[in-house]
Formats: structure tokens, sequence, C-alpha cells
């Protein structure tokens, strides 16, 4: 039996989602309505996509009984209030991150999640490409032997981007890309919160994150080193240096595709599609929506792979990052 899904919000981010959901099986995954706050919009999105049903609100999608899980791509602020609304009706989420505006956010949903005995991931996509795959299997392996220092960075400009800049959209370039390299540096050291927390940065005359660099020191002399900006375009690479080689991610990004391994590269690309998309390599969204598919039919309420648990430290990191910088 199909998994189906309904959309909340009618954005870019939601069309990329729906298109590689198409790349997957019908049989498997049915997006059966979308709702947005116009009903226009809504159904200009529905006869896009072929979606059989098209909603104006929220609350609508949220009393379909049709829907076994709900994808929330609105933009952050909402976050919280649309995901406790879903759950008030017994639906299971997958949100797009960050899950929340802070951590006293975070937590509210994911206890309100264990209340309601419903499923709730944060959409870091990254993490279910095969590349990310890859990368853990090497890990558990061992094969680099003692990872010590991971560097990574991700910067692009963004200044042009409303929703990046202000401060009450959930601007700034932690929450917009920077926390890609934050989750990175977790799932690295699996999950382990760092010893310290150290950031530097600049933020924008609107008041929001506009470069900022972060080391987190973890037990045992471990380090991580993360550098994100929306000011200008940087290399976006990552490695993680072993005491027996290096891992590399030659453009890491949001949506890596190759990866190095002890100077030998493999490439992995993502499902092709001819229809419109608007981020790169965003058909590779479809890994993330099989893998809460897997997960629902095996009845679990979180994922193994990105757990609340994990979600909470995330969000813990990027308000100490954000304290550190005088937000």
């Amino acid at each position: 039996m199909a998994t189906r899904w309904g959309i909340c919000s009618a954005g870019r981010i939601s069309n990329d989602f729906v298109v590689a959901l198409q790349t997957l099986p019908a049989q498997d995954h049915q997006v059966v309505a979308v709702a947005a706050r116009d009903l226009n919009h809504a159904k200009q999105f529905a006869q896009n996509h072929n979606i059989p049903k098209a909603y104006g609100t929220y609350e609508e999608l949220a009393k379909d009984p049709d829907i076994d899980v709900v994808y929330v791509g609105a933009i952050h602020p909402v976050h919280r209030d649309l995901v406790l609304l879903f759950f008030n009706h017994g639906k299971n989420v997958l949100c797009e991150k960050p899950m929340a505006m802070n951590l006293t956010e975070v937590k509210e949903l994911i206890s309100a999640a264990r209340k309601h005995n419903v499923f709730l991931m944060e959409a870091f996509w990254s993490r279910f490409f095969p590349v990310y795959e890859e990368i853990r299997t090497l890990l558990h392996q061992k094969a680099i032997g003692e990872v010590k220092v991971v560097r990574v960075e991700f910067g692009v400009n963004l200044l042009n981007v409303p929703r990046a800049v202000e401060k009450e959209l959930g601007g700034g370039a932690l929450l917009d890309i920077g926390c890609y390299c934050i989750q990175f540096c977790s799932m690295v050291f699996n999950g382990e919160k760092p010893e310290s927390i150290t950031a530097k940065g600049f933020l924008t005359d609107t008041g929001v994150v506009e470069t900022v660099s972060v080391i987190l020191q973890y037990s045992g002399k471990r380090q991580a080193i993360a550098t994100c900006t929306m000011l200008t375009e940087l290399p976006n690479q990552a490695a993680i240096c072993g005491t027996k080689g290096i891992i590399q991610i030659p453009s890491f990004m949001w949506s890596p595709t190759s990866l190095i391994v002890n100077g030998k590269e493999t490439k992995y690309p993502v499902p092709p599609t001819t229809k419109q998309l608007h981020f790169s390599n965003s058909t590779g969204l479809s890994y993330e929506a099989e893998h809460v598919r897997q997960c629902l039919l095996k009845g679990l309420k979180e994922s193994p792979i990105m757990s609340l648990t994990e979600s909470e430290l995330l969000a813990s990191m990027i308000e100490e990052v954000h304290s550190q910088l005088g937000l």
C-alpha cells in the first residue's frame, strides 16, 4: 500500500519534494493533497503535479483522513504552529529544517510528538544521500582510523533573498545553510555532545548571521571546524581526517553526489527528471521520503538516522552559536 502524502505549503521546496516523490514507484508513494494559504495557489500547484485535492487552509489538510504523513515545506518561523496543528489531528510529520526557531520550540515539538504517538523527523535530506550512507559505513568500519579533525564549509550569496536576510522570516546564514555544516559534524561524531563550542562571526544590518565560523571541541582531542556565509561563494568542501586517511566531499552544499576516499573518487548521481526544479540535485529528496516510508512501515515514531535526540542537540548547538554572536 502506498504512503499517502499531504503537502503543507506550495512553495519552491514543496515543488521539488513532489517532483522527487514522482521519481519513486507510484505504488509506494502518492501525493493526495496540497494546502497553501491561498486556495488559487494550491489549486495551481495541484494542477501542475496532478494532485487530487487542494486546500486553502492548513486546517483542512490536517483534517483530511486520507493522509498518512504531512511534509511541512513552509518557512521555519511557522514550523512550530503547523506541526502542532498536524499532531493534534494525529498526523505524522516530516518537517523541513530547521525544525523550529529555537531549542524551546524543538523540545516542545518532540514532546508533542511523543504525547500524540506520531512520527516526527527533521528533514535534513542530506543525511539520506548515498554519499552520507557511504560515509557512515566507512566510519563504522574505521576505514580512515580514528577521526581527529572535520572541516566543512558552505557559502553562497543570499543577500538578495528576503527569506535569508529578514529576521522575522527566520533569516541568517546559520539557520539557512550553516545548519547543514553543524549536522554534518554531528553525524561524523555520532551525535556526541561537544565539550565546548566557540563561534566568531558577523551580523547583517538586519540583525541576522551573515558569516560565522564555529569550532566544536570533542573529547579525546577531536575537533570540527565549520564555516558558513551568505555573503559570498565558498569552495564548499568537506573533509573528515582520520589517523589512517581522509574522506572528502568535493562539493558539499546540501546535496553531494561524489565522494573521495584516500584519493579515489566515486560518483552517486541523483534520480533523473524532466520537470522543473528550484534547487540543485533536489530529486535527491526522494531518499529521505523513502526513508520516512520505511520508518512508517516499521511502526517507528522517529528515524534511527535523524533522531529526535539529535535534532534537539543540533538546536542547542545552533542556539549557543547565536548566543555567542549576540542574538
